[in-house]
């Protein structure tokens, strides 16, 4: 049972009217020219599509003139490379009327600390309804295992896209030092090929402008904008 659960948004939830798995499917047989990108109001501009992306997914499709809107899922904790995919995702992935759902996962180990997972998923969100107020937000705090959590929650709630953060890769330092990067890209690595909705794995550039995008088809694609 979610420990904390509150939406940052006037509107109601939307119902799913799609099948994710055959969502997922479309991806692979559906590669347009390219897709826009909106940042926090600005004009749109147009990038090269990875392979795999299908457009009418991501910004939404027209089904006899009614818009489906998408559910859009983000792991969030109090990392950097957290934060930079929940904007990474509102940004290049919801649009107007999507819901954005902030997921922070609590380990069992760990259950003293729902006032402050709330206090983070309140921040957080509040972040997305300021740079994008047309998108609703709702904030979740579910304590449990994360991968567990994470897979039975995109099932539950019919997720249509999961944006998880990444981690640069761990130096031999870091590795021989025992660092846990190793378990996160894991952690990525499994979802992005076996959730049941297309899963987008982003790390921003430490150095220049833009991303490093994974997902099923490409691996560290990068992403000027």
């Amino acid at each position: 049972m979610p420990l904390f659960l509150t939406h940052l948004s006037t509107k109601e939830p939307r119902k799913s009217t799609s099948n994710k798995l055959s969502e997922k499917n479309r991806f692979r047989d559906s590669i347009s020219s390219g897709w826009g990108v909106s940042v926090g109001g600005c004009e749109a501009r147009r990038v090269n599509q990875m392979e795999g992306f299908n457009s009418n997914v991501l910004y939404g499709n027209e089904d006899n003139g009614v818009v489906v809107r998408k559910r859009v899922m983000v792991v969030v904790d109090d990392t950097s490379h957290s934060k930079h995919a929940m904007m990474w995702a509102l940004t290049h992935v919801a649009n107007k009327g999507d819901l954005l759902t902030l997921l922070h996962v609590v380990s069992p180990l760990r259950g003293d600390e729902s006032s402050s997972s709330s206090y983070l998923v309140n921040y957080l969100g509040s972040l997305c309804k300021e740079c994008k107020p047309e998108v609703e937000v709702e904030a979740l705090v579910i304590q449990g295992l994360k991968l567990a959590t994470v897979m039975s929650q995109v099932k539950k709630l019919e997720v249509s896209v999961l944006v998880l953060g990444q981690k640069k890769p761990s130096s031999i330092f870091n590795c021989l030092c025992g660092s846990n990067s190793s378990s996160t890209e894991e952690f990525v690595e499994h979802c992005i090929n076996n959730a049941e909705c297309l899963t987008i794995g982003v790390r921003k550039r430490s150095q220049g402008t833009g991303y490093y995008i994974s997902t099923t088809w490409q691996k560290n694609f990068w992403l000027l904008a």
